[in-house]
């Protein structure tokens, strides 16, 4: 397992960046947020709130259209017994621009398993701009082939389970997320929000990221 931190982006909180979302007149994007039964809260709620929260720093308007999806319409029981109702199933889920799929227990444990969910992540792998991953959300990826021969982390205490898992993965530790483009992934839990902090600077900007992360009172990592 390689120490390496060379593929961690910090978010840039000052000056102008030039990325695809500047050099484009904004559209509100759509985030999918996938749910499922003992899901981690804060690896789907942190980022959940930092899309919500994004609005653009000269109109005023909201970058981001969130919602969440699950294989069933009824409540999902996430970790420590958070019940919560996703908007959306499989089968009636909108065009996503953004698909973040969190980890937990249930992502490790239960639903790497669910060939529905993981045949799911596979299609929408096709149809997505920016797919990424928080915690152990990571292994669902590898587990439907979305993740081979890359570099990637996940929640510290899975760093070596995900290598053995996936041998023909390079999981590094000690970063907060790996930018390999279209595909990213996270450290554990709250890593999750500025991996979402760095998905809003590539398509709003920078500045909309500062702002954002201003109002949630959290600090960006140097």
């Amino acid at each position: 397992m390689s120490s390496k931190n060379s593929q961690q982006h910090s978010l840039p909180i000052s000056g102008k960046i030039e990325t695809e979302g500047q050099q484009k007149e904004m559209r509100r994007l759509n985030v999918g947020i996938l749910l499922f039964n003992e899901v981690e809260v804060l690896d789907f709620a942190g980022p959940f709130e930092v899309f919500s929260l994004a609005e653009n720093v000269e109109t005023q308007m909201k970058c981001f259209r969130v919602f969440t999806f699950a294989e069933y319409a009824s409540p999902v029981s996430a970790r420590n017994g958070l019940r919560v109702c996703p908007d959306y199933t499989f089968d009636d889920v909108p065009e996503m621009d953004i698909l973040i799929v969190p980890g937990g227990y249930g992502a490790e444990a239960i639903e790497i398993n669910n060939q529905k969910l993981l045949n799911c992540l596979k299609t929408a792998e096709g149809r997505v701009d920016t797919l990424a991953s928080v915690c152990t959300g990571a292994f669902l990826l590898a587990e439907a082939g979305i993740l081979q021969d890359q570099t990637v982390t996940t929640h510290w205490m899975d760093l070596e389970a995900l290598q053995n898992r996936y041998p023909k993965l390079t999981v590094i530790g000690d970063v907060k997320f790996v930018d390999q483009g279209k595909i990213l992934t996270s450290g554990g839990i709250s890593a999750g929000i500025e991996l979402s902090l760095h998905i809003v600077a590539r398509y709003a900007g920078a500045e909309t990221a500062a702002k954002t992360a201003k109002r949630m009172a959290y600090d960006v990592t140097a």
